[in-house]
């Protein structure tokens, strides 16, 4: 099933999504899943991130990959960070470089959507809490990250946190390939299967620190081949079993 948030005339909404097609939902589908009347075309649609987070859970350092582009140990235990719900666009909307960095980088990821509160389960459990699956891009002011010698200011400008362009609530993640393409060109490409840590195992881990709710995400870890964003470009995160999240770059 495909899932979105959308606004018509103001007006904000969960949607089941068939085709070119989307159903209103009533009320919170995190609640259960019921089908208003009626319909609307997408393109009478303002796509809206598809869910709306108390707050995005991050992974570093979790693609093989990815640690060693950056000559880095693989870390025994998953490496933690939080970003804003402020951070958080849709598909489609823009990414604004902020004149404070000279330096962001674009990180696709698979981010995990929770449906249920959870806390401190276990990784055989894992899976039930879970809601599905979206595109995300973690971007990142790199050098201001450098400069701080952490990760809060560089994670967190607003627009920071494009998730969408839906949610997919019956994919498998053990092995599914996540594209990062800028103006078309890939530049980052690899699978989940090389994680270090699984999505179950970031599930327990992270419900054992802090309660996640429905509507939370996790973002899972970025491929190899990070690099920066210019203003007009256009990134896209590209994910099999899910879709396209494209987010063109301003200032």
């Amino acid at each position: 099933m495909l899932i979105g948030r959308y606004m018509y005339k103001n007006k904000v909404f969960y949607g089941k999504i068939t085709g070119n097609r989307v159903t209103p939902l009533i009320g919170d589908p995190f609640q259960s899943i019921q089908t208003g009347a009626g319909d609307y075309l997408m393109q009478e649609l303002v796509v809206l991130a598809p869910c709306s987070p108390t707050k995005a859970v991050c992974v570093g350092i979790n693609y093989r990959d990815h640690a060693e582009e950056l000559k880095l140990a693989v870390p025994r235990e998953p490496v933690l960070f939080l970003k804003p719900p402020s951070a958080v666009i849709g598909h489609g909307a823009k990414i604004i470089l902020p004149p404070s960095s000279t330096k962001v980088d674009y990180e696709a990821e698979l981010a995990v959507v929770i449906g249920r509160t959870c806390s401190k389960v276990g990784i055989r459990e894992a899976g039930e809490y879970i809601f599905g699956y979206t595109c995300a891009n973690d971007v990142t002011a790199r050098d201001l990250q450098r400069k701080d010698g952490q990760w809060t200011r560089a994670k967190s400008f607003d627009t920071f946190l494009p998730l969408g362009p839906y949610i997919v609530t019956d994919l498998d993640p053990a092995d599914v390939t996540v594209v990062l393409r800028l103006n078309g060109a890939i530049r980052q490409k690899s699978s989940t299967r090389n994680l270090v840590f699984s999505i179950p195992e970031l599930v327990s881990f992270i419900s054992g620190i802090m309660t996640l709710l429905p509507g939370d995400v996790i973002l899972t870890g970025t491929p190899g081949g990070v690099g920066p964003l210019a203003k007009g470009d256009r990134v896209e995160v590209v994910i099999d079993g899910i879709g396209t999240l494209s987010n063109d770059v301003s200032s």
